[in-house]
């Protein structure tokens, strides 16, 4: 065999350096074929087609908002309720405070009533978990939750309200209030 060349090794070089700048572009034609927009996804879209997809936005909105969240029916869940429908309404209070005056005032019961003292005596017993007489309830029931005094979510959102507006939030009751 002979040695190749000079003639021979230049145009293997060239060669080399041909294939490897056609590999490159092709690649770069590859990329920009792939990455561009076909016709279809460049042309604007009717106009019937973005409100039908602003009709399908809004219906998922309703449907996200009728799917009421779903809390315990426990001490823990009224309170979790509670908390979020007093965040709703801006009235203060953190799960704490709430649950720390609520065991003091009926141990967790919704059923709790005081029958002794002076506003039982008065006709008007403190009930529910936050031991709430009716005046109360119903100056300061929170829109939204039932209009009875022993249900505990309203019970709790009332009481909240009260005491935010007597003692700036149910987490500065530390007693009967």
């Amino acid at each position: 065999m002979t040695a190749p060349t000079q003639n021979t090794t230049s145009r293997i070089a060239r060669f080399r350096k041909l294939s490897v700048a056609g590999v490159a572009t092709a690649g770069a034609a590859m990329a920009a074929l792939t990455l561009a927009q076909s016709p279809a996804q460049a042309a604007p879209a009717p106009a019937s087609a973005n409100v039908a997809a602003a009709q399908v936005s809004a219906v998922d909105a309703q449907t996200a908002k009728k799917a009421k969240k779903q809390y315990a029916d426990n001490l823990d869940g009224w309170i979790k309720e509670a908390l979020d429908i007093m965040e709703s309404k801006n009235i203060p209070g953190s799960y704490e405070g709430l649950h720390r005056n609520i065991m003091r005032e009926s141990s967790g019961n919704p059923e709790a009533q005081n029958n002794w003292d002076v506003n039982a005596q008065n006709g008007t017993p403190s009930k529910g978990l936050l031991q709430v007489i009716q005046p109360t309830f119903d100056a300061y029931h929170v829109a939204g939750t039932p209009h009875d005094l022993t249900d505990p979510v309203a019970n709790i959102t009332a009481a909240a309200n009260y005491a935010a507006d007597k003692y700036g939030s149910i987490d500065n009751v530390d007693s009967a209030y």
